[in-house]
Parts: structure tokens; sequence; C-alpha cells
């Protein structure tokens, strides 16, 4: 079991979604938590992060290190990788 960590700015980005998406995602996370690199992608351009899971029209972006699932960023499909 992987520890789920928010940056910052995945914090502000969860508040700024409606309550029914950050109660899906909070969900998800915890059910990802288990085994994140079989749930995840590898993202091809690391800029913004190493991985990505995908929750309905919502994109969590993170990296792993160690025991840790690090939450970089939170964002719709369509603006999350600008």
């Amino acid at each position: 079991m992987y520890k789920v960590i928010f940056t910052q700015r995945a914090l502000k980005d969860l508040e700024n979604i409606d309550r029914g998406a950050q109660n899906r995602i909070a969900t998800k996370l915890k059910e990802y938590a288990k085994d994140p690199i079989k749930h995840s992608r590898k993202l091809t351009h690391s800029k913004i992060g190493g991985y990505r899971f995908r929750i309905g029209d919502y994109r969590v972006v993170f990296d792993i290190g160690g025991n840790d699932v690090v939450i970089l960023r939170i964002g719709h499909r369509k603006s999350i990788y600008k």
C-alpha cells in the first residue's frame, strides 16, 4: 500500500473542482494507492510529472518516490497538459 501525498498545487486544483468529481477522485485514489503502476500510464513528456491516472474527464498527474505517490496536479483532460 502506497501513501498518497498531495502538493499544495494539487490541493488547490482539487478545491476548484465540483464536489461530485472531488468525491470520485478521492475514492479512486484510495483504490489506486494499492497498486498505482497497474492503474496508471507513463507520460511521454515528463515536464509536469511521470505518470497519470484517468478518472472520468479528469487526470491526476503524479510521481512515485519510494512508498509514496506524490500527486502533482489534478485537472480536466482538456487543460491539464498545457
